[in-house]
């Protein structure tokens, strides 16, 4: 009998639940909104003794459902003494951006029906704290497309079809605001020409041509480039052998705004073309003063 698999989507309001588990449906899982998590541990066991009808499932437990959801603790801990096995995918995404989306919405955050959003996202980090450090997969919507979005939670989460293929996520980052902790290889690009002493590069992130242009006109960026993609080309399919399912390969520079991505970009682009498996974040790239809306922006 095929294992009994459970994920628990939970997270900041407004960061994209509703659309992962929209991906989750549309893969196969059965999909359950705003479960209040006492149900949860009943729910599963109920899944289990059905046999093979039910085999993948995905559910929303999150702050809509008030003092239910303040049982989440002893629903894990029950689930845990049960014996069945969940994963937790914790979604989120910046202040800036939430306020954003609610105010495009005109929607009322749930924690703040009569406040500032500001607040009421506040409390709701507070309250999510402990839940976010037990949380198997954390995904930072801010710069997601929905489409990258799917993209990224199909890979992680692809019902197995008794084939293995190795998924490689290219993550760009700045050191100043730490190193990805779920990294497998560590890049450092900080010493590539830096476009942020070029005034008119400043506020552009390496997702512009032009500053993406840059940085690849010297000799020491191109040798750079062609010796990493060739130690990546030499590694990937020797991980896979081994077994190897994810792969996080970080590249970092200062500020994780122009030379990190620019860099994330091209080996990116390099996978795609040679037909890996592959998916891109930019992690630090709102935590920068990016001021992207000359022409000739190009995004992801």
């Amino acid at each position: 009998m095929e294992q009994f698999h459970l994920i628990i989507v939970t997270g900041m309001s407004g960061a994209g639940k509703s659309q992962a588990v929209q991906a989750l449906e549309d893969i196969g899982y059965f999909c359950i909104d705003n479960i209040p998590p006492v149900l949860i541990p009943k729910f599963a066991e109920l899944c289990i003794k059905g046999g093979e009808r039910v085999r993948h499932v995905a559910l929303i437990a999150d702050i809509r459902g008030g003092e239910f959801f303040d049982s989440m603790n002893s629903c894990l801990k029950d689930l845990k003494t049960m014996g069945i096995s969940y994963e937790i995918a914790f979604i989120e995404a910046s202040d800036q951006a939430l306020i954003r989306r609610y105010k495009e919405t005109r929607r009322v955050h749930p924690l703040a029906p009569h406040s500032r959003i500001s607040q009421g996202i506040a409390e709701e980090r507070k309250r999510l704290a402990d839940l976010r450090r037990e949380a198997d997969f954390i995904i930072d919507t801010t710069n997601l497309k929905p489409r990258q979005l799917k993209e990224l939670l199909v890979k992680k989460f692809a019902i197995n079809d008794g084939k293995k293929t190795m998924t490689v996520t290219v993550v760009s980052f700045g050191f100043k605001h730490g190193m990805p902790i779920d990294a497998d290889i560590v890049e450092d690009v900080r010493f590539l020409p830096n476009p942020f002493y070029i005034e008119e590069f400043r506020h552009k992130s390496g997702r512009v041509p032009a500053v993406r242009d840059y940085v690849e006109s010297f000799p020491v960026t191109q040798t750079y480039k062609e010796k990493w993609f060739d130690m990546i080309d030499f590694l990937l399919p020797n991980y896979e052998r081994e077994g190897k399912s994810q792969l996080v390969i970080a590249v970092g520079c200062t500020g994780g705004m122009h030379r990190s991505i620019c860099m994330a970009e091209a080996m990116y682009k390099h996978l795609k073309e040679t037909g890996v498996d592959v998916t891109i974040e930019h992690r630090d790239l709102n935590k920068n003063d990016v001021r992207e809306d000359a022409p000739g922006y190009e995004g992801v």
